[in-house]
């Protein structure tokens, strides 16, 4: 199987930085300082998920604000929403799960993308279409540190980003793992400090969040 694996798209998502936001907006005029910050403090890929009216725009606005950014699109979950992503500028595509419509999508894309597993046998059927980056969510309810270590012996080119639940204190043993190469999280983006646009706050704790390669 390991020769009928094509190569992972390069530069890859997951080895940007150690973690990814993941950033809700919901006022599109706070994405290009919210990016800044984040980018300042170490952390370069920005998944800014489509859970708002707001989403696209923000990702627009980094997109042509933020040039040292890569923006991408988050909470994909439709071909649709695929070709409104990359129109706005999303340099990389994150789904929950995954469907074949969706993952043909993803794939047509031209820009890397991370369909979402939870189980043994959706991390076979992707590796089977020749894809070996995924997202691993809800991370935490799914089984964590314990359920990906497992998968690690028999499924060695599957690699992951976990996301769902992780915070400052358990990304470390997720970042641990051999087959994990980043983790997704929101905890460097509290609401309260993204509501009062305290950027400097925002760009400190992803200074901490980035720091956290040196103990992988």
């Amino acid at each position: 199987m390991t020769s009928s694996l094509p190569p992972s798209p390069s530069p890859s998502v997951l080895d940007l930085a150690p973690v990814v936001p993941v950033v809700v907006v919901t006022d599109a005029a706070d994405a290009v300082p919210l990016a800044r910050a984040l980018v300042a403090g170490g952390l370069p890929a920005i998944e800014v998920t489509l859970r708002t009216p707001a989403a696209l725009d923000a990702i627009r606005a980094i997109a042509d604000g933020v040039p040292e950014a890569v923006v991408g699109a988050g909470t994909v979950l439709s071909p649709v929403q695929v070709t409104a992503s990359v129109d706005a500028g999303a340099r990389f595509l994150v789904s929950p799960g995954w469907t074949d419509a969706l993952l043909d999508a993803m794939r047509a894309s031209g820009v890397p993308f991370l369909p979402g597993v939870s189980t043994t046998s959706e991390v076979v059927a992707l590796l089977e279409r020749g894809v070996r980056e995924m997202k691993f969510f809800p991370a935490r309810a799914a089984g964590g540190t314990a359920y990906l270590k497992s998968l690690a012996g028999p499924l060695p080119h599957a690699r992951f980003c976990p996301t769902g639940g992780i915070d400052a204190a358990s990304a470390p043993d997720y970042l641990a793992l051999p087959n994990v190469g980043c983790v997704g999280g929101s905890w460097m983006l509290p609401g309260d400090v993204v509501a009062a646009r305290d950027w400097a706050r925002v760009e400190t704790l992803a200074r901490e969040a980035a720091a956290l390669r040196d103990g992988r």
